[in-house]
């Protein structure tokens, strides 16, 4: 079964309530990840030394490729069928364009993974039961529309991201960051929740999510950005 965000099998492995050890959520992983049809795996750990006996029989496999975080591409992990250790949130928003035959996530900490989870609709691999993820409908397919024009400016930040491979490009952001400074009535109502909902409901790519939300918040902290001098005047009409 695939999920929403991805067009291939995607599983989280979750430690089940009772569970001393993370071994047995480990096997999940493995096993459900090998019965998977597909190419050769790809075992992704923080880093080379990990712990977990069953991880290491598969990492000693022959055929298997195993990495690390340091230096990881994704590209690396294209044409595989993949079993992800223990990811932080950024690195699963990495994940968004990989193009692998299948991916197994052996989840280390819930809040991590939590909007992950919302967005890519994991199979969920618990103990005693395996858990279809729903869609979560409050707050994301009925965001509410944001006043002072953040709305149409939220759109068109989407609309230029979603032309590039890579998403958000500097002078986006930066017209975005000029706008927050030059303009601060517009934005001091909305917030950094309303930001992130619009911006799932647009469907913006993880790590843009973040960025943005991050330039809203850094201003309702009083920070003041460098913006190149083009766009240092700039506002949003």
């Amino acid at each position: 079964m695939t999920s929403d965000a991805y067009q291939f099998p995607v599983a989280i492995s979750r430690l089940t309530k009772g569970e001393t050890s993370r071994e047995p959520q480990n096997l999940r992983a493995i096993r459900w990840l090998l019965d998977q049809p597909g190419r050769p795996v790809v075992l992704v750990t923080p880093q080379r030394r990990f712990e977990g006996d069953s991880l290491k029989r598969l990492a000693a496999q022959p055929g298997v490729l195993h990495l690390t975080w340091k230096g990881l591409s994704t590209g690396s992990l294209s044409e595989r069928r993949v079993l992800y250790a223990w990811p932080t949130r950024k690195h699963l928003n990495e994940l968004w364009d990989v193009d692998a035959d299948a991916l197994a996530v052996i989840e280390w900490n819930v809040q991590e993974t939590a909007e992950w989870i919302e967005d890519a609709r994991p199979l969920q691999l618990f103990a005693d039961r395996c858990v279809q993820s729903e869609v979560k409908v409050e707050g994301i397919m009925t965001a509410e529309p944001l006043p002072n024009g953040v709305d149409g400016i939220l759109e068109y930040i989407a609309q230029m991201a979603a032309g590039y491979s890579t998403g958000l490009k500097w002078n986006e952001e930066d017209k975005l960051k000029a706008d927050m400074m030059n303009r601060p009535e517009r934005w001091a109502s909305i917030t950094v929740d309303q930001v992130r909902s619009k911006c799932r409901a647009l469907g913006m790519r993880p790590d843009d999510i973040d960025t943005i939300a991050g330039y809203l918040q850094r201003r309702k902290d009083g920070r003041r950005f460098n913006v190149q001098s083009s766009y240092r005047t700039f506002n949003f009409k």
